[in-house]
């Protein structure tokens, strides 16, 4: 029986071993080769259409699309996603309703993303959704262009709302029942509980949801280059970064981190392989901070949150109701 044991402890030391490796061969490979490319004016650039060394500019407007992109999506998806968590935790029960929404978000989930890229490609190309892009003129049906960060904004927040709301019903089903039934027994209603209580108790877990939720939208390529724009430069105002020229910057085609890396990759018939490292290495840097977070508030919800006055006689109740089970054995 030792044996066995021991045998599975090396497994599972050898698999957790050989996955660090590998993870940290690709990120030591990308770092070697994408080092040199990182500069002041590598950061500060935006990139041009000749993918030559010397000639190619920096990943500016990349970076600046991947950032702006990632906070649109967490935006929008974010309050649905926890309405849906809500609903599912405190509201849904068990019955056939609920397990149909239950099975539509698992399916959601399981869908291609290039699936999901080109139904947001056909959904924003009407007529009457040109306001998210720019109306296609000298056309006999003057569709919309339908490629814009507004566009990929939401077709990314479609994509990452079924696991966001997984884990962020998993972080309210997570908050003691007690800090509940406390909550009830002071006469305090359903919604003010969940309110009051349960959200503030799982904040952590909602937070870590839309960190994971940020790196999964950095690093998609399909809905980018079907919503975004295939190009590699950005084809709004000049001056995108003033107030003025925010809703047409919205409205505008652009670029990410991971268009520009297929650009200027052999793949892509570039030519300039050490700006595609470069590229690739500030998208793991971005990405690993996200991780990075994760972990971090992860590790701080191991710790007791302090209650702040409003919630203290709610958690005396649930510590004396948590507690009554001793008290009987005894």
């Amino acid at each position: 029986m030792s044996r066995e044991i021991g045998a599975g402890k090396l497994f599972c030391w050898l698999s957790g071993v050989l996955t660090i490796a590998m993870c940290l061969g690709i990120i030591i490979y990308v770092a070697a080769r994408g080092a040199p490319a990182i500069s002041w004016d590598f950061i500060s650039q935006p990139p041009k259409m000749v993918l030559l060394k010397g000639l190619s500019g920096g990943i500016l407007t990349p970076l600046a699309g991947t950032i702006v992109l990632t906070a649109m999506s967490i935006i929008l998806v974010l309050p649905l996603a926890l309405t849906m968590a809500v609903y599912y935790a405190e509201y849904a029960g068990d019955n056939l309703g609920a397990k149909l929404l239950r099975l539509g978000n698992d399916v959601l989930a399981g869908v291609p993303t290039i699936v999901i890229a080109l139904f947001g490609l056909i959904i924003f190309s009407y007529p009457e959704l040109s306001f998210l892009s720019i109306k296609v003129a000298g056309t006999a049906s003057e569709r919309a262009f339908g490629r814009s960060f507004l566009a990929a904004a939401i077709t990314m927040a479609v994509m990452v709302l079924p696991y966001i709301t997984k884990s962020v019903e998993e972080a309210i089903a997570a908050v003691p029942y007690t800090f509940r039934e406390a909550a009830y027994g002071l006469g305090v209603s359903k919604w003010r509980t969940i309110r009051k209580v349960v959200l503030p108790a799982a904040c952590r877990g909602i937070a870590s949801g839309a960190v994971l939720g940020v790196g999964r939208v950095a690093s998609d390529v399909a809905i980018v280059w079907f919503c975004l724009g295939a190009t590699l430069t950005y084809s709004g105002p000049e001056k995108w970064w003033q107030p003025q020229n925010w809703l047409d910057t919205l409205r505008s085609a652009g670029s990410t981190l991971s268009s520009y890396i297929y650009y200027a990759s052999p793949v892509g018939n570039g030519h300039n392989a050490e700006k595609a490292y470069g590229a690739a290495l500030v998208l793991i840097v971005i990405i690993l901070l996200f991780n990075a977070a994760v972990y971090y508030i992860n590790g701080l919800a191991a710790f007791r949150p302090k209650v702040s006055f409003p919630r203290r006689k709610v958690a005396a109740a649930a510590a004396f109701l948590s507690s009554i089970p001793q008290n009987i054995k005894k």
